[in-house]
């Protein structure tokens, strides 16, 4: 933040040697302790104009606007502490771009307060004309947020979706969240940056190992250090499913069970040809049915969306759909729930597809669900995997 402090145009500016912040030797330029500091109209360059500066991330930066009479003229950037009696030559700043000129101090310290100013140097007559006032800038101590934690990499089909808990959500002033990923060789590279604990790398490639951290930033552009390593290797998989919500990404909310795997089953959150789509508000994600889909009341939890031969000794699932309950009401959803679906058959009766939920969360471009899914091509039979069981969760 900064402040202003406006002065007349008669002010000289003193110099010293051995200056703070001094970054141009202001001896070698002058012989003289006091430079002429003119009003435009006097034989001198037209005054900078609608100078500001800020503090972010360890620097600060002035900005400020060519004069309206500009010709060419170099500008030169003063500074001190507010504690100091004089201000000191800083740099010469001779380029700027589309009317506007910067310059970063990089040579500040802590809990510190700064005043600036810039003068237009006239190289002909040899004076300068400085902007109508000076402006402060508190630097802070630069306190990062805390680190985030319990980094997830989960593996989809040519994408890896990376979730982590909300701990930097504790300091007041967090602002967002920077995602990097990682190289065998240690290279670091920047993928993005997002204000919501969940980021979708859609950049990778099936069979590749990736590897990422994650870092918090808090509004002044303090980083903290980047959590632990989380790596994930995407793999075909025609059953881990990501949908957005209907609010955020619409064109990419619904879901249509195929008989076909190699068919995308993804739709738009509009088609007549869905038989859900996910949507999301203050009270959590849902799953909406289509036009004449029905789904089953209760939700079961489960550990797995098919608990094969080699599955552990505590699996769950789902093996039968329920024979009744089922209505056109939107239903909650939740991780590590399955929920029977059944669609309208083309002639009468029902087909049953049953969903596996792994992950609600939120990705850079919004609220995401991600899930498996199954479906019986036989109209009226209930078994929604390999093998009949009565209705209800397969217990060990």
């Amino acid at each position: 933040m900064s402040t202003t402090r406006r002065w007349t145009r008669s002010s000289t500016a003193t110099r010293a040697p051995g200056a703070l912040l001094a970054l141009v030797a202001v001896g070698t330029l002058w012989g003289c302790d006091t430079l002429d500091v003119v009003a435009p109209g006097n034989g001198g360059a037209d005054a900078p104009r609608a100078l500001d500066a800020y503090y972010y991330n360890h620097a600060v930066t002035l900005t400020w606007e060519l004069p309206a009479r500009w010709d060419g003229e170099s500008f030169r950037v003063y500074g001190k502490r507010t504690t100091d009696a004089d201000f000191f030559l800083i740099a010469d700043v001779t380029s700027c771009s589309e009317g506007r000129c910067t310059y970063t101090d990089l040579n500040i310290v802590p809990e510190t307060t700064y005043e600036y100013y810039v003068a237009s140097y006239d190289p002909d007559s040899g004076t300068e004309t400085a902007s109508d006032y000076a402006v402060e800038v508190h630097v802070p101590q630069p306190v990062p947020p805390p680190v985030p934690g319990d980094l997830d990499a989960v593996p989809l089909d040519d994408a890896i979706y990376l979730t982590w808990n909300d701990d930097a959500r504790e300091a007041d002033d967090f602002a967002f969240y920077r995602i990097y990923l990682e190289d065998a060789e240690g290279s670091v590279i920047l993928l993005g940056e997002t204000d919501s604990e969940g980021f979708l790398d859609l950049l990778v490639q099936n069979g590749n190992t990736y590897g990422y951290f994650v870092t918090s930033v808090d509004d002044r552009g303090h980083e903290s250090q980047g959590g632990a390593l989380a790596e994930g290797t995407p793999r075909p998989d025609y059953h881990g499913e990501l949908v957005f919500a209907f609010e955020d990404v619409p064109e990419s909310s619904g879901f249509a069970f195929q008989e076909d795997e190699s068919i995308d089953p993804i739709v738009s959150g509009t088609s007549e040809e869905r038989h859900f789509r996910v949507e999301v508000d203050e009270e959590g994600w849902w799953l909406v049915p289509g036009p004449g889909v029905e789904v089953h009341r209760d939700a079961y939890f489960t550990t797995q969306l098919r608990c094969g031969p080699a599955a552990d000794a505590g699996c769950l699932d789902l093996r039968v759909a329920p024979e009744d309950d089922y209505s056109g009401a939107d239903i909650a959803l939740f991780p590590e729930y399955s929920y029977v679906v059944r669609v309208p058959a083309a002639g009468g009766g029902w087909r049953y597809g049953v969903i596996r939920v792994s992950h609600v969360g939120w990705a850079q471009d919004g609220a995401i669900v991600i899930f498996d899914w199954a479906y019986q091509l036989q109209v009226g039979n209930p078994a929604l995997n390999l093998r009949t069981q009565r209705p209800g969760l397969r217990l060990p």
